[in-house]
């Protein structure tokens, strides 16, 4: 992760720990940012007011990551880079619906949850994220219990990033559509999480005796539930950075902590018509 980001995310943190903004985070995976209650209203105003008082560097437009953690944290500037009026698409075909200036409400996305998710088919697409030179980048939400995306449209215009879109489509539209059918089951369901893994699932993750060492091995059925993640059932996000993603038989699921370092990736390969988990690192 960017050095910029760090340095960010950490204040921010620093902030919402200091303001009592965790009060406002459910600790069930399913909680969507959008109805998350503001029971420290006044805090959060304080938050909000020293974050849009700290200017983004200007070489976070280099990186989408380092300017959207930006962007959805600052009401100011995530006015600021937003072409209004805003057009608001459906299945990508253009609407008379559009957004004005003076009728956009603040988005945090996913930094009130604390934690976000991607999905990736292969490990070159998780190295894009690195890459300075993409111009184009789409932030989806998806909200599974709903079987739909909202997608938010983003172009590096004269170096700077700028939503220029929403975009509302159908999980049946998108080319992860399968994987998606599958994970809305397998993150609600135990026992179809147990009848989904491989014959075996190849595991890295902390060594209970020594806080600093990593522990590797193999999970069967019969031991997955004790290792097993807790993961979001309502909505997840995902960043599709700088390409038209393709379908495909692997994916590679990260649900990644703000500012605490988690990180927990999950690999599913599909055999026939199933979808089965082949390796868990936490």
């Amino acid at each position: 992760m960017n050095k910029i980001l760090i340095v960010f995310l950490a204040l921010l943190s620093t902030m919402f720990a200091a303001c009592g903004g965790n009060q406002t985070v459910s600790n069930e995976m399913g909680v969507d940012s959008d109805f998350v209650a503001d029971t420290v209203v006044a805090d959060n105003d304080t938050v909000e007011q020293i974050v849009e008082e700290t200017p983004m560097p200007k070489t976070a437009d280099e990186l989408f990551d380092d300017f959207f953690f930006n962007f959805a944290a600052n009401k100011r500037l995530q006015r600021e880079r937003i072409s209004f009026p805003l057009p608001v698409l459906v299945d990508g075909e253009p609407t008379d619906s559009t957004i004005a200036k003076n009728t956009w409400q603040m988005d945090y996305f996913f930094m009130r949850q604390g934690y976000y998710t991607l999905i990736f088919n292969n490990r070159k697409q998780i190295d894009r994220v690195k890459d300075t030179s993409i111009s184009n980048v789409v932030v989806e939400k998806i909200y599974l219990e709903k079987d739909a995306i909202k997608e938010y449209v983003f172009e590096r215009r004269n170096g700077l990033w700028t939503m220029t879109a929403i975009n509302n489509t159908s999980i049946a539209s998108s080319l992860h559509a399968s994987f998606l059918e599958f994970y809305k089951h397998f993150a609600s369901d135990m026992a179809f999480q147990t009848a989904s893994i491989d014959e075996s699932v190849k595991f890295v993750g902390p060594d209970p005796d020594d806080d600093f060492a990593t522990m590797e091995g193999i999970l069967a059925p019969d031991t997955w539930e004790a290792f097993a993640p807790e993961l979001p059932r309502k909505i997840i996000y995902n960043i599709e950075y700088g390409e038209q993603y393709a379908a495909s038989n692997e994916k590679i699921f990260l649900l990644r902590g703000i500012a605490n370092g988690m990180e927990t990736e999950l690999t599913f390969r599909r055999k026939g018509n199933d979808w089965k988990i082949i390796s868990l690192t936490q």
